[in-house]
């Protein structure tokens, strides 16, 4: 790694919107016909050059993440690259230093950086994946076939075996769901959301937990909790030969350490509200019979509820941004999480002891 102060030294740092207009600009890209195409998500700029992607993490600072710094943005991105090297390994290419003299900016390899005083901020290279592949698509169009899960089986699994388990107390595993759940109550039940159902599903929550307090104790203690992927959903989930997954939460190692049947659950949950319930029995399946085991029902239902809940925060934390993007699309989202849960907790009894 590179060490470099926070700000390069002789020059004043430039703005967002001077990095932005140059990365959408012919001037980043000599050898590229058309202007790339972008997007935005909460946490980065995605710029999409012809067979390539870059990616340039926004300079925020949440709870959950540090993006505020040059330094802990060059961090974050050395890490994005280590662990997706896990589930894509020929995807994450490497970094780009977006460099600044003057007014004038140039995007330089790492393996070419001269002057590393200049780096004002820090890209991913990836190779960019073709959408056509892309399971969330592909269920939208009725492509996906049997064969493609049995495919991503066989990758979760190998990749399940391989990582580090990691060393948890059985109360810390359980302090972990109790402090999101709190998290979730103070969010949902914020009245300007006004949120059907959510006292109900959330109290709902809290019991179910602990009744099965004792059952995830045995989870963590039995070494069940690995560091894995963290955000396993469709949309991060390429069919291709084999699959591979990107965009694993590199920024904050406790949201990635998982119980694999918590996160293949979760990835069985938005397949389903996709469009596709015919996934997660044969995802589920496939890694307990490879995985050699079998949680119960009422452990997996509260997985499940747990990761809808998340799931309902996470759209409605949108809403609490200064400038919240496509507010009118999070209430709805929400709202559907919501009732995944409660229907989750009732599937597994109201004493959370049903087969």
């Amino acid at each position: 790694m590179v060490q470099q102060p926070d700000r390069p030294t002789n020059q004043p740092a430039p703005s967002i919107d001077a990095k932005l207009r140059f990365l959408l600009s012919g001037a980043a890209y000599p050898d590229l016909e058309h202007p790339p195409s972008w997007v935005e998500t909460h946490m980065s700029w995605v710029f999409f050059v012809g067979n390539r992607v870059l990616k340039l993490k926004k300079p925020v600072r949440y709870p959950f993440l540090d993006f505020s710094t040059l330094r802990s943005r060059e961090f974050n991105c050395r890490e994005e690259v280590r662990l997706n090297s896990r589930l894509a390994p020929d995807v994450y290419l490497g970094l780009l230093a977006l460099q600044a003299t003057g007014g004038d900016f140039a995007l330089v390899p790492e393996e070419r950086l001269s002057a590393p005083e200049r780096t004002v901020d820090w890209l991913v290279l990836m190779r960019r994946l073709p959408q056509q592949r892309n399971l969330l698509g592909a269920i939208a169009e009725a492509r996906v076939e049997a064969r493609d899960i049995d495919a991503l089986v066989a990758v979760l699994v190998a990749f399940y075996r391989q990582v580090p388990k990691v060393e948890l107390t059985a109360q810390e595993y359980l302090d972990r769901f109790q402090r999101e759940a709190a998290v979730n109550r103070e969010v949902l039940l914020r009245p300007q959301f006004d949120l059907s159902d959510a006292t109900q599903a959330l109290d709902r929550f809290d019991a179910a937990l602990l009744e099965q307090a004792a059952t995830l104790g045995e989870r963590a203690s039995g070494g069940q909790v690995v560091d894995g992927h963290g955000d396993l959903r469709p949309e991060h989930v390429y069919l291709l030969e084999p699959p591979a997954v990107i965009d694993c939460l590199e920024f904050n190692a406790p949201l990635r350490q998982v119980d694999p049947f918590d996160e293949i659950g979760f990835l069985a949950l938005e397949c389903e509200l996709a469009g596709a319930p015919w996934i997660g029995p044969r995802l589920l399946s496939g890694c307990a019979a490879a995985l050699g085991e079998q949680p119960g029902r009422p452990l997996m239902q509260l997985y499940r509820a747990h990761r809808a809940l998340l799931r309902a925060r996470l759209a409605m934390a949108h809403l609490l941004d200064p400038v919240p993007r496509t507010p009118h699309i999070w209430p709805a989202r929400a709202q559907r999480y919501i009732e995944c849960a409660l229907l989750a907790l009732n599937d597994a009894g109201p004493t959370g002891q049903n087969a």
